[in-house]
């Protein structure tokens, strides 16, 4: 079934990693899929990836408002935080009305909304006639509980006012996402935990979410299955330095492989935020196991992992990090919470998962995961690869993502019955059969 969508979100970058990558993966698989694209990308215009250019069945419009620097609103992170979800609402209400006249001259079969829960992009005209799918990369419930449980380590890591400032904002984003969930007629979430918290959160439907990971471009990351382990060994922390990482056990983690001897260097890479920064917590890192290497850019990441032996991410909350699927394109094996959705379904041989906070667990993990690595490099390294294969190739994810969506407005129109034209798709009622015939349960 050739499908007509509308998509809203965030707009692909050239060859980039995190999120501007899933969408150009997503928009090229979709449009191989043979589906109709047109795409509505809030800011101004920028050179789209080549892959997303040729493709004659995807159309872009852009927003006209861009995000000025050097203003007063954004002298400070937290400021650029919020006048940039300003400038994305103002843009997408003026893409709103563009979406409207075509769905009355040419009706999509459903309106895609990409990354974002809340959004004024989507005229609620045309969802009378088609359906909104949603697929949101996190939601601000969970984040704003995170942040709460660990306001001791914000307060000792920054300015207090930017506690209270971001939590007022997480709070607002909560209650306004928890009514504007309402209109989704399908929830495609990125992991099996991060579903559990959005129903639970927003008291959404189970039966009304399709569970379809992120993909990822595997010819992007060199996989060397001889390579020998390193002299120590090199366990990579690539993570966000802030709230709800697990940092603060990521420390303890290290002081735990140094007091009992273990030849090993946890090396943390990544960033701040714009709204929390827990840098200061690195202070404490071990020398002796441990160091903090900084922001480091997407170009460079396939060589931090390709040098590494296994990854550690000790995450509170983390729907479905691409750390763990480039990782694993790499041939690294990785130690994790079940808080990091994209460990699931894959080999536990090569990603061991514990619960959030278990400090000892991970450290001994960490322990027994490097044993297998020295005594089977080769193997070790050729299966993590072949998981990235199996469970996150953008070729297995698109077509999961196109089978949820055919399914959707094959069952009907929002109303329970589906339009002349094929717009329209599916209430609540058939989107359990979706995940069955498509994506994970």
């Amino acid at each position: 079934m050739t499908l007509r969508i509308a998509w809203l979100g965030g707009a692909p970058m050239e060859e980039a990693g995190g999120a501007p990558g899933v969408v150009r993966d997503l928009l090229d698989g979709l449009a191989r899929e043979g589906h109709e694209i047109d795409c509505y990308f809030p800011g101004a215009g920028h050179q789209l990836p080549a892959r997303i250019a040729a493709h004659g069945n995807l159309t872009v419009t852009w927003g006209s408002s861009k995000l000025k620097g050097n203003r007063w609103y954004n002298k400070l992170p937290v400021g650029t935080f919020a006048s940039g979800l300003s400038s994305r609402a103002l843009s997408s209400l003026r893409l709103r009305r563009e979406i409207a006249r075509r769905h009355r001259e040419r009706p999509y079969d459903l309106i895609y909304q990409n990354q974002w829960i809340e959004s004024v992009g989507v005229p609620s005209s045309v969802l009378r006639s088609a359906p909104l799918v949603v697929r949101p990369d996190t939601e601000s419930a969970s984040e704003l509980r995170c942040l709460i449980a660990e306001r001791e380590l914000s307060f000792r890591c920054q300015p207090r006012y930017v506690f209270f400032v971001v939590a007022a904002i997480l709070f607002l984003r909560a209650q306004l996402q928890r009514v504007m969930i309402r209109r989704a007629s399908l929830l495609v979430c990125i992991s099996r935990v991060f579903r559990d918290h959005l129903v639970e959160d927003y008291d959404f439907p189970r039966g009304s979410t399709a569970v379809v990971p992120n993909p990822v471009c595997l010819e992007r990351f060199a996989f060397n299955a001889a390579k020998p382990p390193g002299e120590p060994p090199i366990v990579l922390v690539p993570v966000r330095v802030s709230v709800r990482k697990g940092l603060e056990d990521v420390v303890e983690i290290a002081k735990l492989l140094r007091d009992r001897g273990v030849r090993v260097r946890l090396r943390v890479v990544g960033g701040a935020s714009l709204w929390s920064d827990y840098t200061k917590l690195l202070e404490d890192l071990p020398g002796e196991t441990a160091e903090y290497a900084g922001r480091v850019a997407h170009g460079d990441m396939p060589a931090e992992y390709a040098n590494s032996d296994m990854m550690l991410l000790a995450s509170k909350f983390d729907p479905c990090p691409m750390a763990v699927l480039e990782g694993l394109a790499c041939g690294v094996p990785i130690v994790a919470t079940t808080e990091v959705g994209s460990t699931e379904g894959v080999e536990a041989t090569v990603a061991q998962r514990l619960q959030p906070g278990d400090v000892e667990g991970m450290a001994r993990a960490i322990e027994q995961m490097l044993d297998r690595v020295r005594a089977q490099p080769e193997q070790m390294r050729s299966l993590a690869r072949a998981e990235a294969e199996r469970l996150f190739a953008p070729e297995v994810i698109c077509g999961q993502l196109s089978a949820a969506l055919e399914r959707l407005v094959a069952d009907g129109g929002p109303n329970g019955a589906g339009a002349a034209n094929g717009a329209g798709g599916g209430g609540r009622d058939g989107v359990a059969a979706a995940v069955r015939n498509g994506s994970h349960a």
